[in-house]
C-alpha cells in the first residue's frame, strides 16, 4: 500500500518591510489585481478589497513623492507601505485558509508562495554578508563577513550620485562582528554605497571590498 505524503501548507511570502520599494509596490498591486479578477474564489474577504486596493495606490503613489529624499515625504511613505502591509497580512492569512493547500488556486490570488526549501542568503558582496535597514529611518546595519586573522574591520559609505561613482567616502571602525554595526545620520532616500575590510594580525589592511548598495529608508 502505497502512503501518500501530505504536502506541506501554504503560506504567502513575508518580509515586506525589507523589501525594496520597486519590488513590494509591483507585488501589492499583484495581489490586488489578483482577488478582484478571483472574487468567485476569495468572495468572503476580512477586508474590503476596494479598501485594501486605495492603501496599496496611495503608498505607490507616495514612492513619487518621496523620491526627492524630504523628510516629510519620506516618513508619509513608510507609514502608508506600513499600512499597506498591515492589510496585506490580514488577507495572507485570508487566502491560505481559502485556497485548501491548493497551489494554482492559492496563485490565482496574487500572493506569491513562501518556499519550503530553505537557502543561505547571497552576500551583499565579497566582504559584506548583509545590508539591513534600521529600525529608525536613516539608519543601516552593516554585517561583515569573517575575515581569517583578522583583527577588526572598517567598512566606509558613501552617497551614490545619479549617472556617477561615490566619491564622498566615510569611514567607521568595526570592532567586532557581531552585532552588526549600525550607521545612523544618513539621509532616507538615497542610495548608498558600502565597502568593508580587515586589519590583519600583520599589521596590515586587505583591500576594500567590492561596493554593495542599498537606499537608506
Amino acid at each position: 500500500m502505497t502512503t501518500k505524503v501530505k504536502a506541506p501548507p501554504i503560506h504567502a511570502i513575508g518580509g515586506l518591510t525589507k523589501m525594496k520599494d520597486g519590488v513590494l509596490s509591483p507585488y501589492l498591486d499583484a495581489t490586488v489585481k489578483g482577488l478582484k479578477a478571483n472574487s468567485g474564489i476569495y468572495s468572503k474577504t476580512p477586508i474590503d478589497l476596494d479598501t485594501y486596493g486605495n492603501a496599496v495606490s496611495a503608498y505607490d503613489e507616495s514612492i513619487t513623492a518621496s523620491l526627492d529624499g524630504s523628510r516629510t515625504a519620506v516618513a508619509q511613505k513608510n507609514k502608508l507601505k506600513h499600512a499597506a502591509i498591515k492589510l496585506y497580512g490580514q488577507l495572507a492569512k485570508y487566502v491560505e485558509a481559502t485556497c485548501n493547500d491548493d497551489l494554482t488556486t492559492f496563485l490565482l490570488s496574487g500572493f506569491k508562495a513562501r518556499s519550503t526549501t530553505k537557502t543561505p542568503a547571497a552576500p551583499a558582496s565579497n566582504s559584506i554578508r548583509k545590508l539591513e535597514h534600521g529600525a529608525n529611518s536613516g539608519e543601516i546595519d552593516v554585517s561583515l563577513i569573517k575575515v581569517a586573522d583578522a583583527v577588526s574591520y572598517e567598512v566606509h559609505y558613501a552617497p551614490v550620485p545619479p549617472g556617477a561613482a561615490p566619491t564622498a567616502w566615510i569611514t567607521a571602525p568595526v570592532p567586532t562582528l557581531k552585532p552588526p554595526t549600525k550607521l545612523t545620520g544618513l539621509t532616507p532616500g538615497t542610495t548608498y554605497a558600502f565597502e568593508a575590510r580587515a586589519l590583519l594580525k600583520s599589521g596590515g589592511y586587505t583591500d576594500w571590498s567590492d561596493s554593495a548598495t542599498l537606499i537608506c529608508m
